[in-house]
């Protein structure tokens, strides 16, 4: 440690850090514009030059490293004669445009202008003039007059999202930002540059000249969006959500947050809200009252128990219901006498059932730590942003990274080694990469993986496993949606055991580890999961927040039981279902109502609505609350959301206590597959993952929103005579939809990549297995 002197006052800090740090720890402030803890040191605006004592000019308190018994002044006539003179270079060229700028209010420049700039300028000749830019539908480049070059768009990209998507042009007064020729700005976490512009030179496109900084009510929530549970600060007028922002929490997001969660709210303005509770009479759609609604509902539900017996009614939430909601949707259904629901509608193997309470199996700042990580089956960088944020600042600190996929897509990260496979030949990969691990370490592999032949593959990935300390083992999305799950989880625990690595979990959604602490799943070996809900359909379905059709792991088998049900119970914040639904319930979406949000890391968030609900809607625990009431069922007198959450967990936030990613099935076989066969692997696009997500309009017409394509391995395209860009027909099950053929030479070459969760390719089968494709 180091002690150095800043204006009076001693403070000690690490040796190697810059004045900056040491002003921070004293809560002085030094103004600044290039200058982020987040991002690496640019020292080009200059506004933080401080006097420091024995040296010959002012310097740069961002970049100038600690030294022992340093003194700086940072507000003597020398460091304030600076400032003042590096402020009228920065005006010289800015435009005066404050009563029009969509920064006004919340501008960094505008507020040091007032403590550091003159009140008339030296400077006569005429300003500047950028050239506006079209970098997209998220951020608005149109009046990159007002850039001052501090950089750190530039190097956010570069250094948090993994790839350089604008860049500093020319020299002098002709230098720019922008972008590479004709592109636009793509990354999965770009909105965090708006956030990042100390001027308005970056500023958010759908928000623009909405509403002025002054003129929002900050309320403080949570993003249901994916497993890290992003904290947000939702900006609200007249009712209406008017932006959505991080707010800081270092264990969680940091600062930053996905465009997932940044611009979602665009959706809940949209011509889809559902705000009347609507019934189906006579094949036509009537908005009804909330009581005739829910007695219309109780009713249907008594007659079905009776006739057919309570087996016959079925409950599906999402993980990105609340831990509310989930509860008393199980309770509900279970009061009735049913014991079929569930929230995990991509799933397809439930062999760990009541084994497993799965989770990320330590906490985020844990997993940003880690030395040497292996990941088993997911499309990171669209499923998780933020985590992938976090591992890619480990890779640059040195962590070793491997990956076991079916598809090569850039992680935008360093990786050690990694295994481009068809899902399934993923058991037989990890079966390499066990008996690799057991050679290496002298034991005996599985019996079960006896006479795998190892890969050099998966020789580099069991040597970087076992070379390092800081090591995990992570099933991703992908994993958990396959086939043969609870194989895998038994493969990757092997490895993670004589590895000495933690085995973790890459949920899906904000809350799929409270969906197993509020017990929205079938007792084993009593109730129906979700798939076998819609495999052997139901006569009742009530669905929360759940848009099946997308949904599920089988759109085909859920869209035929629920069109032979009887009853069907939406309830949902948008309009959805009208063919196969008898009653629609508007509920509220997150921001709308209060609830808990438990995060893959165990982490319990609770929030409160941050607008009334629109029209009649209401949150989704008090509709079915009402619901048991009119059941008569026991326990359904809740007043608040905290008394559901008090019941289930107490006041604890950290439950990682009762999660559990161990389970007792030893690893099997893998079988040999079928030569030749296409097969398909199915990602979630990142925009259309969750009901809210995809009626963003801004999220849509992104390069991640447009319509997906059938991508095809090089020689089968050469072999159908298809070239990128034809139409293909794909078959699979009992439905068939054209598609654009894209070309993606890194594919297995008997693996179809055709993304589920869009109403295109809604008419397909499984997220996984045989496929057809011919040329349309």
């Amino acid at each position: 440690m180091v002690e150095i002197e800043i204006d009076g006052k001693k403070v000690e800090v690490q040796e190697g850090s810059m004045v900056m740090d040491a002003a921070n720890r004293l809560g002085t402030y030094i103004p600044h514009f290039c200058y982020h803890k987040k991002l690496s040191i640019a020292a080009n605006c200059r506004m933080c030059l401080v006097d420091v004592e024995k040296a010959p000019k002012p310097l740069p308190a961002c970049a100038t490293p600690v030294t022992a018994g340093m003194i700086v002044r940072t507000a003597s006539d020398k460091a304030i004669k600076a400032q003042k003179g590096v402020m009228e270079f920065l005006l010289i060229n800015h435009p005066l445009d404050c009563p029009i700028c969509d920064q006004g209010g919340e501008c960094q420049l505008q507020d040091l202008a007032v403590g550091y700039g003159g009140s008339t300028s030296r400077y006569e000749e005429e300003k500047r003039v950028v050239e506006p830019k079209n970098v997209g539908p998220l951020i608005s480049m149109k009046e990159m007059n007002r850039c001052i070059h501090c950089t750190r768009c530039v190097r956010f990209g570069q250094e948090v999202a993994g790839v350089m998507e604008l860049g500093m042009l020319g020299r002098g007064e002709h230098s720019e930002i922008t972008t590479f020729v004709g592109k636009t700005v793509d990354s999965e976490l770009s909105g965090n540059m708006i956030d990042l512009c100390p001027v308005g030179a970056l500023t958010s496109k759908p928000f623009r000249y909405s509403a002025r900084t002054w003129e929002l009510s900050r309320r403080k929530s949570v993003s249901p969006h994916d497993s890290v549970g992003a904290n947000l600060t939702v900006q609200v007028k007249n009712g209406r959500v008017m932006r959505v922002l991080p707010l800081e929490n270092d264990d969680v997001n940091e600062c930053w947050i996905s465009d997932k969660d940044r611009f979602s709210y665009e959706a809940l303005g949209s011509e889809e809200r559902l705000t009347k509770p609507m019934l189906k009479q006579d094949g036509k759609w009537q908005e009804v009252d909330w009581q005739t609604a829910l007695e219309y509902v109780a009713h249907g539900l008594r007659n079905i128990r009776h006739e057919h017996g309570a087996e016959s009614i079925a409950a599906l939430g999402t993980p990105y219901s609340t831990l509310e909601e989930l509860n008393l949707l199980q309770k509900l259904v279970r009061g009735v006498g049913s014991d079929n629901v569930d929230f995990r509608l991509r799933q397809s193997d439930f062999a760990l059932d009541g084994q497993i309470k799965p989770w990320l199996g330590m906490s985020i700042n844990e997993f940003a730590e880690l030395n040497r990580v292996f990941v088993i089956g997911s499309f990171l960088r669209k499923d998780h942003p933020l985590l992938t944020a976090r591992l890619r600042q480990s890779a640059k600190s040195g962590a070793k990274i491997s990956v076991l996929h079916a598809t090569d897509d850039d992680l935008l990260l360093p990786l050690a080694s990694k295994i481009v496979a068809a899902p399934s030949a993923w058991l037989a990969a990890l079966a390499e990469v066990a008996v690799a691990v057991a050679e290496s370490k002298g034991v005996a592999a599985p019996a079960a993986f006896a006479g795998a032949t190892v890969s050099d593959a998966a020789r580099a990935t069991a040597a970087t496993l076992l070379s390092g300390e800081g090591r995990g083992v992570f099933l991703g999305n992908t994993a958990l949606q396959h086939p043969q799950a609870s194989q895998l989880h038994a493969a990757a625990q092997w490895i993670a055991e004589q590895t000495g690595a933690k085995l973790g979990v890459l949920v899906e959604g904000g809350n799929a580890v409270g969906g197993y602490l509020a017990n929205a799943v079938p007792t084993v070996g009593r109730g129906a999961n979700a798939l076998d809900a819609f495999a052997q359909p139901r006569k009742a379905y009530l669905l929360l927040n759940a848009e099946p059709e997308l949904d599920s792991y089988n759109p085909q088998a859920a869209a035929a039981a629920l069109k032979q049900a009887e009853m069907v119970v939406v309830m949902s914040a948008f309009k959805h279902g009208a063919d196969y639904a008898d009653v629609l319930l508007p509920i509220a979406p997150f921001t709308e109502t209060s609830g808990t949000f438990v995060n893959a890391e165990g982490r319990a968030q609770s929030f409160n609505g941050t607008v009334k609900p629109q029209g009649d809607a209401r949150p989704g625990w008090k509709v079915l609350r009402v619901l048991g009431n009119l059941l008569e069922l026991p326990n359904f007198d809740y007043e608040t959301s905290e008394s559901i959450r008090d019941e289930l967990l107490g006041k604890q936030t950290d439950l990682s206590a009762s999660l559990n990613n161990i389970a007792t099935l030893q690893p099997q076989a893998a079988a040999p597959a079928a030569a030749g066969a296409l097969e398909r692997v199915a990602d979630v696009p990142i925009y259309a993952a969750d009901p809210v997500a995809r009626r963003s309009p801004p999220l849509q017409e992104t390069a991640d929103g447009q319509a997906p394509k059938a991508w095809l391995p090089a020689a089968l395209a050469e072999k159908l005579g298809v070239l990128a860009g034809d139409r293909v027909t794909v078959k699979q099950g009992q439905g068939s939809v054209q598609l654009t053929a894209g070309i993606d030479k890194k594919l297995p070459a008997n693996v179809v990549r055709v993304a589920a969760s869009h109403a295109s390719t809604a008419a397909l089968g499984g997220m996984f297995g045989a496929i057809v494709v011919e040329k349309a």
